[in-house]
């Protein structure tokens, strides 16, 4: 084989070896918090860049704007077409302190963020969603980040056998599903004690202790204290995203707490190990169980045979997480991707 022959089979090989992009469903309580856009946004900048195929966007925040504006953030990042699922009877109902975009206009009465899905009324059932498209991956395939409350996976969890799939919740999620990331709990808190009580957890804890007890798939948690460790710099928010008039991440940002401020990376660290957790941005707890008390409150037990794992972060990969969190969430849509 000459040289340029064997140049050739070298540079196909390391476009063979390059990483497929990881499955996704985002599962989010949108207008909880500005750090679920972070992450949002995060998730379309990497699948410009090839790393993600988002299969869809599911919310457990009980209220129509919620869908509406995740809508039209996929549209602003040029993606209207990514089904979009819905809580029926779920956690905080009032709404979010920025869903409102989803209905702000321009002076001439035209969307300001324009989107198609108007209401979360007319978007479809998240559990139906989500066994429809699982039921279509091939085998181990997709990756779940849960960012928001228990409630949509719980009820894939416990759900029946239907049109889209012969399987019952569990067996699907066992068959399917690769991983599952989320935000929630708190594990290295210092006073055990009085051991913090995390948002998502507690807003529906019977959610919470049936996912940690019966999910079938490898967990990984994303407890309180690492967000906070590798908190988002205001500075990024007022000065890199003038690049268009009106940039929905900036103006959430300044809705949710008027600026400046520093806000914790709960949402985009779960995000981030789920699709580059072999990168070092983190090391792992040992494996675990991690069950959820009465009160809200995550405990974790090793165990060689458990399938949960939590997050741990030093000072040297903070600053590695915030960087690549904030260079993910500001970067500019890229036109006709």
């Amino acid at each position: 084989m000459n040289k340029q022959n064997a140049f050739l089979t070298l540079l196909l090989s390391a476009s063979l070896m390059q990483a497929a992009p990881v499955k996704l469903i985002f599962d989010t309580d949108m207008g909880n918090d500005v750090d679920d856009l972070m992450a949002l946004c995060m998730i379309h900048n990497l699948q410009t860049r090839g790393a993600v195929e988002l299969l869809a966007v599911t919310i457990t925040k009980d209220h129509p704007q919620a869908a509406a504006f995740v809508d039209a953030v996929n549209t602003f990042y040029g993606r209207p077409e990514v089904p979009i699922g819905v809580v029926k009877g779920g956690a905080t109902p009032e709404p979010g302190k920025f869903n409102l975009l989803a209905d702000a206009k321009n002076e001439d009465g035209s969307l300001r963020y324009p989107h198609d899905l108007m209401s979360g009324n007319d978007a479809p059932e998240a559990v139906g969603l989500i066994r429809k498209l699982l039921a279509k991956e091939p085998d181990n395939s997709v990756m779940l980040v849960q960012v928001g409350f228990f409630t949509n996976f719980r009820r894939l969890l416990e759900s029946q056998p239907d049109a889209h799939s012969p399987l019952n919740g569990r067996d699907l999620i066992a068959k399917k599903v690769k991983g599952l990331s989320i935000m929630a709990g708190a594990f290295q808190t210092v006073n055990w004690d009085t051991r913090y009580l995390e948002y998502n957890v507690v807003n529906d804890i019977p959610a919470a202790q049936a996912l940690s007890k019966n999910w079938p798939s490898p967990v990984v948690w994303s407890g309180f204290e690492i967000g906070v460790a590798a908190a988002f710099p205001h500075e990024a928010i007022e000065r890199d995203l003038e690049y268009v008039k009106h940039h929905p991440l900036k103006e959430a940002y300044t809705l949710y707490e008027p600026p400046p401020h520093n806000r914790p990376t709960w949402d985009p660290t779960a995000l981030l190990y789920a699709i580059y957790g072999d990168r070092g941005y983190f090391e792992l707890s040992p494996p675990g169980t991690v069950t959820v008390e009465d009160n809200g409150a995550t405990w974790y037990r090793p165990d060689n045979n458990g399938r949960h794992r939590y997050l741990v972060m030093s000072a040297e990969q903070a600053a590695r997480v915030r960087e690549a969190i904030v260079q993910l969430s500001v970067a500019p849509p890229a036109k006709g991707k």
